[in-house]
């Protein structure tokens, strides 16, 4: 849908975050003239009633009958489609859209590359963006790493690629849009958001959707991901990463089937996950046309984004690594595997979304930390699991803690005059407490006591 097709309908914005907003400007800048209704709510009414907009209605109240009074409905990321009230709007005839579908029927011929999975989307995304800039190209990075595609609807001067992280929740706009990506990128399946999507099988569903119902030019998948693996999107070429031939990592090094391109210890972004991000990024790049064995050295000069296993610094003989984006059990398994080795301390637990952590548990089993600290709502859940399975296992303390000072305080006794590592990778989202990873990443930091070493914007948002 155009967004000149709006002019004349009702028309409600659902949500006041970052990316209702930016559809909000947009509208405006779009339809000047049109009267538009924002459903928000009443924490958020108030900013929303001090913009300088006398055509903007702002209510509190949503329910299926309110919905229904709108023909179309421009709804946030984070509104889940598969509520009851949205099931009977659409009865009724609303139609609801996100913007990064109103972005795409804006931009049917840009050169898109779309990257999703349950994690190293923001990471791979930001790759592509450096190495393709590296290589002299004008790039935008937007999405939900950060700047809404929105917000970059109306540029002079356009770039010559768009990389574009997609969440869970955004994912099926593409192919509401009815524009085609050039490449989309899918970097792994976990189960994660399952209260947004409702259960593992719809949030595997609405992930695919990139590849399977928005047809892109290629599809980038990974080859060690026992969903990918066997996917074959019908109408799209088909790129596979992570195994030979094709880009892959064998022995810690960056190979291009049997080349090694870049030793992996070259990566500032560490670990073996952040590896095969890489690879997908190449792999992207590669099925651009371009020559990614040239652009793979400028991997060296990326800088990692925060909270995803920043080194925030030491104190006594302790180090502490903010992962606070860590919000599966798999990513913290992944967390502790960069530091396989270490003396860790790791903290775990935030907002219970019911997901399973049995393989987390197996893996501390098999390869465990010096300490294990419980917090937040699902703290005590998964406490009484690693009870279980770490019974037989001495030297790993197990401690729970209420909240996130004693956590560092119990994690920092636990290492004791020998040191270590506090890792920060909860496994969980922050709702329970933050109102997102960033500002749990910060409060953590400034605890840990590097005031200093909080929330950094990420390098490159926007075009350059």
């Amino acid at each position: 849908m155009r967004i000149s097709a709006l002019d004349g309908r009702r028309v409600a914005i659902w949500g006041w975050g970052a990316e209702a907003r930016a559809a909000h400007r947009a509208l405006r800048r779009r339809l000047p003239g049109l009267p538009l209704t924002l459903l928000c709510s009443t924490s958020e009414a108030d900013d929303a009633r001090s913009i300088d907009d006398s055509l903007l209605t702002v209510e509190t109240k949503v329910d299926a009958a309110r919905l229904s009074g709108f023909d179309v409905v421009v709804k946030s990321p984070g509104i889940s489609p598969y509520r009851d009230d949205v099931d009977a709007a659409k009865a009724a005839g609303t139609r609801f859209i996100g913007g990064t579908a109103l972005w795409f029927a804006e931009n049917p011929d840009a050169r898109t590359i779309c990257v999703t999975g349950t994690k190293g989307k923001s990471t791979c995304t930001a790759l592509i963006a450096h190495l393709l800039r590296a290589g002299g190209h004008r790039v935008a990075l937007a999405g939900n790493i950060g700047m809404p595609l929105l917000d970059l609807l109306d540029i002079a001067d356009p770039p010559d690629f768009w990389a574009i992280e997609l969440s869970s929740f955004q994912t099926g706009d593409i192919a509401e849009s009815g524009v085609r990506p050039e490449i989309a990128v899918v970097l792994n399946l976990f189960p994660e958001h399952l209260d947004w999507h409702g259960d593992e099988v719809r949030y595997v569903a609405d992930k695919l959707s990139l590849v399977q119902k928005a047809r892109p030019g290629t599809a980038v998948l990974n080859a060690n991901d026992p969903v990918l693996a066997l996917l074959e999107p019908e109408g799209s070429e088909l790129r596979r990463f992570g195994s030979a031939p094709g880009w892959h990592v064998r022995d810690d090094r960056v190979l291009r089937d049997d080349v090694e391109v870049l030793a992996l210890e070259r990566l500032p972004a560490k670990g073996q996950h952040n590896g095969a991000n890489l690879c997908a990024a190449l792999t992207a790049i590669e099925a651009l046309g371009l020559d990614a064995s040239a652009l793979a050295v400028h991997a060296a000069s990326f800088r990692p984004l925060p909270h995803r296993l920043q080194w925030l610094g030491a104190r006594e003989g302790i180090g502490f690594v903010n992962d606070s984006i860590s919000t599966t059990p798999h990513a913290s398994v992944a967390a502790l595997g960069v530091y396989a080795g270490q003396r860790v301390a790791i903290i775990l637990g935030g907002h219970d979304r019911g997901v399973d952590w049995g393989s987390f548990a197996s893996h501390v089993v098999s390869a465990p930390p010096v300490a294990v600290v419980t917090q937040g709502a699902n703290g005590p859940r998964i406490h009484a699991l690693l009870r279980d399975a770490l019974a037989k296992v001495p030297h790993c303390r197990l401690t729970a803690a209420d909240g996130l000072e004693q956590a560092i305080a119990l994690a920092v006794d636990s290492l004791g005059a020998e040191g270590g590592v506090v890792l920060l990778s909860p496994g969980a989202p922050s709702f329970d407490a933050y109102r997102n990873y960033a500002e749990r990443g910060d409060v953590f930091a400034r605890l840990a006591g590097f005031d200093d070493v909080v929330s950094r914007r990420i390098q490159g948002l926007g075009i350059a």
